[in-house]
């Protein structure tokens, strides 16, 4: 009723555009032709910048006057600046005193202290399962068994924040943010892992918090199943504020690809072709566990109760879901894709230089992603 009665129709980014127009609606489409229309979502450069993150605001403007505020595209103005190692120092000290800022909230709310100078791993948004933050605590578990049992190897020391809410009835997402609790819980306390591995869940995520730990970030997670985000505008937020984004070819992902460069963003996992593809060949996810052995350890120690061992059955519902009832978010199929795409985040983070340049380059392409624009 609602395509009936309006004279227009848009999908809010160009996968998710074109999903309404070939899958979703696809008789609307042959009905009315361009109807359905495109409008890539956007976010507010006032808020998310000049409210969020005055320090990063004050050194745009040092370097190129304050027109970017309400023209986006003037962010184009620092990319000359991308390689010059004065301006880079800058935009370092810029990031370091949000990520302390981000350190001293971490310690009011949970008590545990973090180190500003470790990789600053960031996941915020609605829990749901195919945003897949139960990928990154794969992952997460991965890192930690690495650290146990190469104790003396040199990893990229991270600190992973997890934040976000669950709907009401929403068991699995619960049950997942319980997950991570316990899993922090177990890392956090482990005296081997030597301050190279801390996990938090941030409590009562919202837009204040947010403020605080979006200028914070160096990589963005934007993980979603292909095909399964109409945009979201988290991306754009990080983005903006200079992180670096780990995501599949989803939602907007996909136009931040274009705009900020694929040598600029880490791109990983199936696309939305490949995930039709694959579930209509008859996807098995224990094939793909049972050939991956860092994988299949994972899921045994969230299945067994290494993390909670006073009851140790709790987290069965999350691995049979993986193994035996479909993982219809192809969790286990992107898994070995993400893994590796994170540890070539975690060396280009060991190059502050290298990663810097990046950093600056995705906040001077970021101007399509203005609410300016969209609106």
């Amino acid at each position: 009723l609602a395509i009936v009665g309006s004279h227009s129709v848009n999908g809010v980014a160009a996968l998710h555009s074109d999903i309404l127009r070939q899958e979703l609606f696809r008789d609307f489409e042959e009905l009315t032709p361009g109807k359905i229309k495109n409008v890539t979502n956007g976010v507010t450069p006032r808020r998310w910048v000049r409210q969020a993150n005055p320090g990063l605001a004050a050194l745009i403007t040092e370097a190129i006057g304050p027109e970017w505020i309400t023209d986006l595209d003037r962010l184009r103005g620092l990319e000359p600046l991308a390689r010059d190692m004065a301006f880079q120092e800058k935009w370092r000290e810029v990031k370091r005193a949000c990520k302390q800022r981000l350190a001293r909230y971490a310690l009011r709310k949970l008590g545990v202290g973090v180190n500003p100078d470790t990789l600053f791993d960031i996941h915020v948004k609605r829990m749901h399962e195919y945003k897949r933050q139960l990928l990154n605590l794969l992952h997460v578990v991965t890192l930690y068994n690495r650290i146990l049992d190469r104790p003396h190897a040199d990893f990229t020391p991270r600190t992973v924040f997890f934040a976000g809410k669950a709907a009401p009835g929403y068991r699995q997402a619960k049950l997942i943010i319980k997950l991570i609790n316990s899993v922090a819980e177990t890392v956090n306390n482990d005296p081997r892992v030597g301050g190279r591995l801390k996990v938090l869940f941030m409590p009562n995520y919202c837009i204040s918090a947010a403020e605080k730990i979006i200028p914070a970030a160096d990589l963005s997670e934007q993980i979603s199943t292909a095909g399964m985000e109409a945009s979201g505008t988290g991306n754009m937020k990080f983005s903006l504020n200079g992180a670096l984004t780990i995501g599949t070819l989803d939602g907007a992902n996909v136009e931040i690809a274009e705009e900020v460069g694929r040598d600029n963003i880490f791109i990983f996992g199936l696309t939305a072709p490949e995930v039709g593809e694959l579930r209509r060949s008859g996807y098995n996810p224990r094939d793909w566990a049972d050939r991956d052995p860092e994988l299949s350890r994972a899921l045994e120690d969230i299945g067994s109760g290494r993390f909670l061992p006073a009851e140790p059955s709790l987290f069965e519902p999350i691995t049979r879901a993986l193994l035996d009832w479909g993982d219809y978010y192809l969790l286990c199929a992107d898994y070995r894709s993400y893994v590796d795409t994170q540890a070539q985040a975690g060396e280009l983070y060991r190059d502050p230089a290298a990663w810097t340049e990046k950093s600056i380059l995705n906040v001077a392409r970021m101007g399509k992603f203005s609410s300016d624009r969209a609106i």
